[in-house]
């Protein structure tokens, strides 16, 4: 029988996989990993560590996370809500507690982490607002289990994702994917909250930009003396 073609990803992103796969092999102070609680919260950082998405889980912190960072594609992807490009850590909370419980049973001590979360992130965000295309329902805050916070963009590669003119065009490029979603769509006010967003975002490193262009001292043009 003929072999079967070996498609391998390019470099770049063969070493963020590794990477991801490494950030999800991350261990508790009791050597339990992370990622493989059942039930729990995530969310995503840039390149700045400002916060920009919050989900929960009850199909396990590891499949859901990977959903939205490789090639399995969710709705926020798909959207053009988030952009995996802009992820540089991941921070997850699991909810051990919850384990061996259905949906239903798990839904509101989920609900009240992820909203204790969301409220966070949203405190810490500069632009006072995080992507999330849909309305996380407020509950009373809850005390947090201990996180991980983990970067996923290996050092090779963060330097030259973090510039910020090259996040500059992705961003612009983004925002232009999902306007052209809410142009042929009947969408939620939720999604046109994101544009919003991310036009923020967009213009906050826009104006870095141009304000160190201004701090840059020009050189001096040589004199010729008399």
């Amino acid at each position: 029988m003929p072999r079967k073609a070996k498609f391998d990803p390019p470099p770049e992103t063969a070493a963020l996989r590794r990477q991801l796969q490494e950030a999800l092999g991350t261990q508790d102070e009791q050597g339990r990993v992370v990622s493989e609680a059942q039930h729990g919260v995530y969310l995503f950082y840039d390149y700045d560590g400002e916060p920009v998405y919050v989900g929960q889980t009850y199909e396990g912190l590891r499949t859901r996370i990977r959903r939205h960072l490789t090639n399995q594609r969710t709705d926020a992807v798909a959207m053009n809500v988030l952009d995996p490009f802009e992820v540089a850590e991941i921070e997850m909370w699991p909810l051990w507690e919850l384990a061996g419980r259905s949906r239903d049973e798990a839904k509101q001590r989920l609900n009240e982490a992820e909203y204790t979360v969301y409220a966070k992130a949203v405190e810490e965000s500069e632009h006072g607002a995080i992507l999330n295309e849909g309305d996380v329902p407020p509950t009373e805050l809850i005390e947090l289990p201990p996180s991980a916070r983990i970067r996923i963009v290996p050092d090779e590669i963060f330097e030259d994702r973090k510039h910020p003119d090259t996040r500059i065009a992705r961003r612009a490029s983004t925002i232009a994917a999902l306007a052209r979603v809410i142009s042929e769509r009947e969408v939620r006010k939720g999604l046109r909250r994101t544009l919003l967003t991310q036009a923020k975002r967009l213009e906050h490193l826009a104006e870095q930009r141009l304000r160190e262009a201004d701090e840059e001292v020009p050189e001096q043009s040589p004199t010729n003396e008399v």
